[in-house]
């Protein structure tokens, strides 16, 4: 059983939700990630989306497009994203890591370390999902079974514009979870409303047996709340941008962990969740 799928099930097991911070891989400062990692551990996460840098973030509002931009100018790419899924391996053996980006960035290493290069080195650095956000589940059938054959997930994407037909299609192929985009738009953009999230998420698990997580929108303890009354996983990236652009090193990791322990406290304090999805359909097919 992977690693999220591991989670998953224990978390499942207690009717917990997930909590499943995004930060940007090298944000804001280059040395401060794994550091960072540990301390959204430490406050309540389950599992990390790291965001690899990129310099065409189609799918990223401008809070976390301009973190992309900083990161890539102190240095940081893909090389340098699974150094620090390496370092945080050192103590944590267990809190998944999801890599969250897109194409190029994995398509640029095979060319320049190799052919399968880049799921060779991720197994190494201990990486146990893969998100990208321009691989549309039609097109990359061969590069899931690759990356199952080496133990990593591939999560997709669902949006609320997504129909019957592509909710059965990434069902077919998808394992780890799947990413419910709670929001028409980019990352941080709108207002979320919880009542259509509640609406969809039957729809989606009639097709999806796998854990669903829900983001784009969620900022505060109550929109956590409201939303994890119905997903199985809450995830929060844009506000911890938010949060940590202007602070100065020492208060990035306590800022965080402050804000995601309110948000874990607002999780267990709901009801116990049944869904659908069991551990052993969480570990892909």
């Amino acid at each position: 059983m992977s690693r999220i799928a591991a989670t998953f099930a224990a978390l499942q097991k207690d009717g917990r939700r997930a909590l499943i911070p995004y930060v940007t891989a090298g944000f804001p400062f280059a040395d401060i990630t794994p550091e960072l990692m540990h301390g959204m551990v430490a406050a309540g996460a389950d599992v990390i989306e790291l965001g690899v840098p990129f310099s065409d973030p189609m799918a990223d509002g401008p809070v976390i497009q301009k973190a992309g931009e900083a990161a890539l100018a102190l240095g940081v790419g893909m090389k340098q994203v699974l150094a620090m899924v390496s370092a945080f391996r050192r103590q944590d053996t267990i809190t998944p890591v999801v890599l969250m980006g897109y194409a190029n960035p994995v398509e640029k290493y095979d060319l320049v370390h190799g052919a399968g290069s880049f799921i060779r080195d991720a197994v190494v650095a201990g990486i146990d999902g893969l998100l990208i956000v321009d691989y549309p589940p039609e097109e990359c059938e061969d590069f899931a079974a690759r990356l199952q054959a080496a133990g990593i997930d591939l999560i997709f994407l669902l949006a609320p514009t997504s129909t019957e037909a592509r909710m059965a299609q990434v069902a077919r192929i998808a394992s780890g979870y799947v990413y419910y985009v709670s929001l028409k738009g980019v990352t941080g953009a709108g207002n979320l409303d919880t009542d259509a999230v509640s609406k969809m998420l039957p729809r989606i698990r009639q097709h999806v047996s796998i854990p669903v997580g829900v983001g784009f929108g969620i900022r505060d303890a109550h929109t956590a709340q409201a939303v994890g009354a119905t997903a199985d996983a809450v995830v929060i990236g844009t506000k911890i941008i938010q949060l940590i652009e202007t602070q100065p090193r020492e208060r990035v990791v306590p800022v965080v962990s402050e804000f995601l322990a309110g948000i874990r406290e607002a999780l267990d304090a709901l009801p116990a969740l049944t869904t659908t999805a069991t551990a052993s359909d969480s570990a892909g097919r």
